[in-house]
């Protein structure tokens, strides 16, 4: 029987963490087959912030989903203002990325990424921001991480969605959470199951902050997203 716990971390967690792969080859069916995204004249053009938010609510039914990318979007906003030094239109471009990062996935699984990257070159989007979409998922999308901005949403996506599941299974939520709370649900591998403990070492790996300092950073500006 499904415990109570487990229903709410399989609702949270409804993206689903662990992706497709072919049944024939390791390469991830959802590999994108090419590496550069975009048009370079479109640097610096983003989509304006009602625009952004209206495509998340028209692709995306799903409440937690919305809220998670909401997250994702919050947290690479505020690293890019407070440990980047980026200005406002810059920090703008982080966050579109955060939060349109998983557009696609809840109505088009099995081509999650390509459908939100073709929609974002249409509409002459920064291809930096195509390009951190498409990062996002190393493993699963065949794109590396190349500057900073994509080695961060690649570091955030899981953790904050794990932090997140651990939130709601606590009386109080966020208030109170603490660093190493998260550490241990991390070492226990029956929590939130679905998350891939390798992709955050590999993530955690690319850049020269530690991973107790990303969570407490994570927990600090998410808390407050709804």
């Amino acid at each position: 029987m499904t415990t109570p716990v487990e229903k709410a971390l399989q609702m949270t967690l409804g993206r689903i963490f662990t992706k497709i792969y072919s049944m024939s080859t390791s390469t991830p069916i959802l590999s994108l087959g090419r590496s550069s995204f975009g048009n370079p004249e479109n640097k610096g053009r983003l989509l304006s912030d009602e625009e952004a938010h209206a495509l998340l609510n028209d692709w995306v039914p799903n409440e937690r989903l919305r809220l998670h990318m909401k997250q994702v979007g919050a947290v690479m906003k505020a690293w890019a203002l407070e440990r980047e030094g980026a200005d406002q239109q810059e920090a703008r471009k982080w966050e579109q990325a955060g939060l349109l990062h998983d557009a696609d996935w809840e109505k088009h699984p099995e081509s999650h990424c390509r459908v939100i990257i073709e929609e974002l070159e249409k509409q002459n989007v920064d291809p930096e921001v195509i390009h951190c979409i498409a990062s996002h998922g190393p493993k699963y999308f065949g794109v590396e991480p190349d500057n900073r901005m994509d080695k961060m949403i690649y570091v955030f996506d899981e953790l904050s969605g794990f932090i997140h599941a651990a939130a709601l299974i606590r009386p109080t939520r966020y208030e109170g959470m603490d660093v190493k709370s998260i550490i241990k649900k991390l070492k226990t591998p029956s929590f939130a199951a679905q998350v891939n403990r390798d992709d955050i070492n590999d993530a955690i790996s690319r850049i020269d902050t530690p991973l107790e300092e990303i969570i407490q950073f994570i927990i600090e500006h998410q808390k407050d997203v709804v």
